[in-house]
């Protein structure tokens, strides 16, 4: 099925055209998800999220991009309103816990596993996406987008809306943000 057939098939409504579009965006977008959100729980209902809102508003894509840049784009967004949401909420529970209405942590991080990692590398990578974690929220997901998910400048610009030396001064400032970190981890 070409996109054009996956296009027109969404916007008939058809089964068929949303199972494709699940089967064919499915590992991008729960791994897109994943690299921002570092919760396996999270990013499966974020994708969730994602392909029904793609299914709802297909009627406004507009093709002046690719499908898939589209796609990139939803979840990202997604993704980021929830980690904003989720701060909020964080901060909400501290301000209770200071008043004395709820002494248990708010959220606790689960072991982060992203499915593109080796076993032996996993602890290297727990730290890794926790130092991630820590950098400018358009530093992040320039990164994510660029080594995790593998696309190029292009494709990241055309998802954040930026130019392209944009997205180059993004990852060149998350690289020294990351080697900055990194090296005040312990061997």
């Amino acid at each position: 099925m070409t996109e054009q057939e996956l296009i027109f098939g969404l916007r008939q409504g058809e089964e068929s055209a949303f199972k494709e579009l699940v089967t064919r965006f499915q590992d991008k977008v729960f791994n897109t998800a994943l690299g921002l959100l570092q919760h396996h729980i999270e990013a499966e209902d974020i994708a969730q999220e994602v392909f029904i809102q793609v299914f709802r508003s297909i009627q406004n894509f507009k093709e002046e991009s690719l499908l898939s840049t589209w796609i990139y784009r939803i979840t990202v967004t997604k993704s980021l309103d929830h980690l904003r949401s989720k701060k909020r909420k964080k901060r909400f529970g501290f301000i209770i816990s200071i008043f004395g209405d709820n002494n248990l942590p708010v959220y606790e991080p689960e072991d982060f596993n992203h499915p593109g990692v080796l076993q032996e590398n996993k602890e290297d990578a727990a730290i890794l996406f926790k130092v991630i974690d820590q950098l400018p929220e358009n530093q992040r997901t320039a990164f994510v987008l660029n080594k995790v998910e593998g696309l190029g400048y292009r494709e990241i610009a055309a998802i954040l809306n930026t130019t392209e030396s944009a997205v180059d001064s993004l990852l060149q400032r998350a690289k020294q943000n990351l080697r900055k970190k990194l090296n005040e981890f312990p061997p």
